[in-house]
């Protein structure tokens, strides 16, 4: 079926054509200058500020000029992200979407329903010439999903509203009042590159096969992370002296790492117990996923000996420090039930030419919790000679169950489907905090349609939830006082 033709038209309409435009993070040009082109060709009040949001004004509708300005926030950017074997420059190309059953998914490719779908539904309704609605403020900012620069750059006194909806949540039946907030820890050191030892053999390991996921969101799933998994293999080869020439494990620190690829050498007197051993760590870690990560691969490739390798010294560190770094969820939430409160996800490691990286995503609702994780990981580095650093720090957003927009959200929910929302926080990064710190006075919520495998090539959005979401957005904006 054609997505132009799904129901609500004007949605998937808008969905498709703007995930015809390229628009990775910190690359956002093409899909800013897509953004004003729309807001001018429809006639309204259209901008961007310094940092390349952009707001775009709707009058109100009649009979509804005495409503508060509400305003509607998405971001710009997708998680590009793609299958090892999928040939595709998301520099150049269009997301390519086909519908199954209920659901649209893209080939081979993260979708950008995470946040496309809210664009494209704010885009509906200001184009719209039939929808009742007060006084519209859309907020579409930029590179949200690796520093959330737009938000943190937005100048106080730019936007109008005084209600915000911002619609990036990813499950239909919540309502969402509060989110984690968030810090980057890198940690890089240099290595002595040394000769390959004459008669080595050759090995690369590949781990790969994992569905990868949203750093916050899935954390909790226990799926598996390809560079904690490589690093088991690693550790292994330590009692048999291979040697690493190099490592390429993750791309994104808000995706959960889905392959990994090693290339190293060893000694072929130590090859054979080596490769034995191996095999039978694979199978236990393969057994001890079979649920979470069914389609998990470990392979194995014999390779030409590369000519220089890590230092045995510097290796170790490096294994040694990822074991002890902590990844996956490190505290649940108190006040909140089922809600992660603290995570980490360690989510690359490269090691190439006399340099090491590992790039770890920090998450906590409770600011000296993510602070105190954070340290933890610094210790562990920095005992293995790494250099730290923290940056990109964002804050989260605190609940207020008095919210007046939320009482008008659940009761619009009710009202249409009959059953009461759930009202959540969630263990991901919202712009919602950082904007609060400019408009403290701005009554927000954040609710969406249900997006699943979000940051992955698994991504997938609900037809039928999508028009449950747009029901909801209609209802809302009628009620709003």
């Amino acid at each position: 079926m054609d997505i132009d033709k799904l129901e609500p038209t004007a949605v998937w309409k808008n969905f498709s054509r703007l995930n015809a435009v390229p628009r990775p993070s910190k690359k956002e040009e093409r899909v800013i200058s897509f953004m004003l082109d729309f807001g001018n060709g429809i006639g309204l009040e259209t901008f961007s500020d310094e940092i390349g949001n952009v707001i775009i004004r709707k009058p109100a509708a009649k009979g509804m000029e005495d409503k508060k300005m509400i305003t509607l926030q998405s971001h710009l950017d997708m998680v590009h992200q793609k299958n090892a074997d999928t040939d595709f420059d998301f520099d150049t190309q269009g997301i390519e979407m086909y519908v199954d059953d209920d659901w649209v998914k893209a080939k081979g490719t993260t979708l950008g329903a995470d946040n496309g779908m809210g664009v494209a539904a704010i885009m509906a309704l200001l184009e719209s010439t039939e929808i009742q609605h007060p006084a519209l403020e859309a907020l579409f900012t930029i590179d949200e999903e690796t520093g959330m620069t737009g938000a943190f750059e937005l100048k106080a006194g730019v936007l109008q509203g005084e209600i915000l909806l911002n619609l990036d949540t990813e499950e239909d039946d919540e309502i969402d009042i509060g989110c984690a907030g968030g810090i980057d820890v890198t940690a890089t050191r240099t290595y002595n590159e040394k000769d390959g030892t004459h008669g080595d053999a050759g090995l690369e390991i590949t781990v790969k096969g994992l569905k990868g996921g949203h750093s916050g969101m899935d954390i909790h799933k226990g799926l598996g992370n390809a560079n904690k998994i490589m690093n088991r293999l690693l550790f292994l080869g330590l009692d048999y002296n291979v040697r690493i020439s190099s490592l390429n494990g993750g791309s994104l620190r808000n995706a959960i790492p889905r392959e990994s690829v090693c290339k190293l050498n060893i000694g072929r007197k130590h090859a054979d117990e080596f490769f034995e051993k191996i095999n039978e760590l694979s199978q236990a870690i393969k057994a001890e996923l079979s649920v979470q990560e069914p389609d998990l691969q470990i392979e194995f490739k014999d390779l030409k000996p590369a000519k220089k390798v890590m230092g045995l010294g510097a290796q170790e560190k490096l294994v040694k420090a990822v074991y002890a770094a902590h990844n996956g969820v490190y505290a649940m939430s108190g006040a909140m039930g089922d809600l992660v409160e603290t995570s980490n996800n360690i989510a690359i490691v490269k090691v190439e030419k006399g340099e090491i990286t590992i790039g770890c995503l920090t998450r906590s609702s409770v600011e000296t919790a993510k602070l105190d994780l954070a340290n933890s990981l610094r210790s562990a580095f920095e005992l293995s000679g790494f250099k730290v650093c923290f940056s990109g720090a964002y804050p989260g957003w605190n609940p207020n169950p008095n919210s007046e927009i939320l009482t008008v959200v659940k009761d619009s929910y009710v009202k249409l489907f009959k059953e009461r929302p759930r009202v959540v926080a969630c263990h991901a990064g919202l712009e919602c905090g950082i904007l609060g710190q400019n408009y403290p006075d701005v009554d927000m919520v954040s609710f969406g349609p249900t997006i699943l495998g979000a940051h992955s090539p698994d991504e997938r959005v609900s037809v039928s939830s999508v028009q449950k979401f747009w029901s909801l957005l209609l209802e809302i904006l009628k009620n709003t006082n």
